[in-house]
């Protein structure tokens, strides 16, 4: 029995899969949002813990698992959020920036003026923006009274959400190199810590976790972190996105994926040397097991599903997200209408950290089915715009499918729309929680109970969806959608800059 622990941006799931791979139990809890001021966000990283164990209880309650029968533990987690707390008692010491955040905007743009993004490319792969973990740490260290004495007397520990999860299960000080390949101080080619990056961002090495292998044993649980499973391994820990592409059995270079959650994000398999990574495109560890680190193409898009949550929440025009599908379905078209969810800036292949989110096309004929459609459409575009410049920077020619996974993936008008904007066929996997279960066949791997190879033979398609759109009225949408987004670019540049 192995349980995942995917800790997401809106809500921690926790899955039990027994040894066939097979899903035997699961929990779900929605997680607080903070936005202190705009353009801030913000999580309790304690409520992160509470939730998670709580949730975790739950599924293993959920799939019988009594006291002893729990074989190994895996997470995936939101990437970049960056947590803090004192390691001798545990207790965090500021909320947790959440990777949405963009109040180190104007920092990112100092750092770049100055001239610090090309040594930050080469040995990164990143790109200077506040998405990433540095410039959070940096503002945590120049803004939270008495934070920096404590790191100067070795008080602190900053971790993104593995790195706070692993130490509140086990007492470890670890991470892996996936996630910390997302922090702006890690050296994707050497597999360490950058001196350099991190006497840019004034962070020392002692304040961080070590870098151990996504599959291993990174720590036991103890003092009833997990009431009643005690020394159980957490033997896998991958960021959500790179275990999403293990869950998806893309263990092979060439091959791709895309989640849709919160945000979207493509991965492309590139093998065993780090990928040169063109603007608007990022190079990253996918996973490292043993000795042997497997690097990925990533195109990074903010905001898709958190658009529909948007509108839920935010307008109140649906009760749930799969209304949406329904709505869209009422028009024959889109009648010139787009939604441009910048609500956080825009990522790959824009980055631009001053746009924001953007409605064109309205009548007075516009309503609840207009806006509902252009969020999935939005959506769709995006994750075109990503492909295209993928295929572009690996070797020109066409994704031979993409890879489908995540919550929106059961929405089947947003799945074939996305095969007709796209010109290629969409698969979504018969387990949509890909994230949780990379974590899974991680930590499995990790204590010898699977191979690559089961991995590999256990993936099983539950839908195709072939594209049936003309190449003209293909190109028409996608002209539209780019206009649309001309007009949501550099819209904030003037807004008062909160920062160091």
């Amino acid at each position: 029995m192995i349980l995942a622990i995917d800790q997401g941006t809106t809500g921690t799931t926790c899955l039990v899969f027994d040894a066939e791979g097979e899903l035997v139990g699961r929990a779900y809890r929605e997680l607080t949002q903070h936005f202190p001021r705009p353009g801030w966000v913000e999580h309790d990283a304690a409520e992160i813990w509470e939730v998670t164990r709580a949730v975790a209880g739950e599924a293993l309650e959920d799939a019988h698992v009594a006291a002893g029968e729990l074989d190994a533990i895996g997470i995936t987690n939101q990437r970049e959020t960056v947590c803090v707390w004192d390691p001798d008692t545990g207790d965090p010491l500021h909320r947790a920036l959440v990777w949405q955040d963009r109040r180190t905007a104007a920092r990112c743009e100092e750092l770049r003026a100055a001239g610090h993004e090309s040594l930050v490319r080469e040995r990164t792969g990143l790109v200077l923006d506040p998405y990433f973990s540095a410039t959070k740490i940096e503002w945590l260290l120049g803004n939270v009274d008495g934070l920096a004495d404590r790191v100067r007397e070795g008080r602190v520990l900053f971790g993104t959400v593995d790195a706070w999860l692993i130490f509140k299960l086990t007492g470890e000080r670890a991470t892996d190199p996936s996630n910390a390949s997302r922090t702006l101080l890690y050296d994707i080619a050497a597999g360490r810590w950058d001196p350099e990056l991190l006497e840019l961002f004034g962070v020392p090495e002692r304040a961080l976790p070590a870098v151990r292998p996504s599959a291993g044993v990174l720590g036991e649980t103890g003092d009833g972190a997990l009431p009643g499973h005690d020394g159980v391994p957490v033997a896998g820990v991958a960021g959500d996105q790179q275990a999403a592409l293990f869950g998806q059995a893309c263990l092979d270079p060439g091959l791709g994926k895309n989640t849709y959650g919160t945000g979207s994000f493509v991965l492309l398999n590139t093998g065993s040397r780090p990928p040169e990574a063109p603007p608007g495109l990022l190079a990253t560890v996918a996973w490292g097991i043993g000795e042997r680190t497997v690097y990925a193409l990533e195109a990074a898009i903010f905001v898709t599903g958190a658009g529909v949550q948007w509108l839920r929440d935010g307008l109140g025009i649906i009760e749930a997200a799969a209304d949406t599908a329904a709505l869209a379905a009422q028009l024959e078209g889109n009648d010139g209408v787009y939604f441009v969810p910048a609500l956080t800036g825009l990522g790959s292949p824009h980055w631009d950290p001053y746009a924001r989110g953007t409605i064109v096309g309205l009548t007075r004929g516009s309503g609840r089915a207009h806006l509902a459609r252009a969020t999935l459409e939005a959506i769709a575009y995006q994750t075109v715009d990503a492909v295209r410049a993928m295929e572009a920077a690996d070797s020109g020619e066409p994704l031979a499918e993409l890879r489908a996974d995540g919550g929106a993936t059961v929405n089947g008008w947003l799945m074939q729309f996305q095969a007709d904007v796209l010109g290629v066929e969409v698969v979504v996997p018969e387990m949509a929680e890909t994230t949780a279960l990379g974590a899974a066949y991680l930590a499995g791997v990790g204590i010898g109970a699977w191979t690559l190879d089961h991995v590999r033979s256990s993936r099983r398609d539950r839908a195709r969806y072939e594209p049936g759109m003309s190449a003209d009225e293909r190109a028409t949408l996608l002209e539209g959608w780019h206009r649309a987004v001309e007009r949501a670019r550099d819209w904030a540049r003037d807004e008062p800059a909160a920062g160091l």
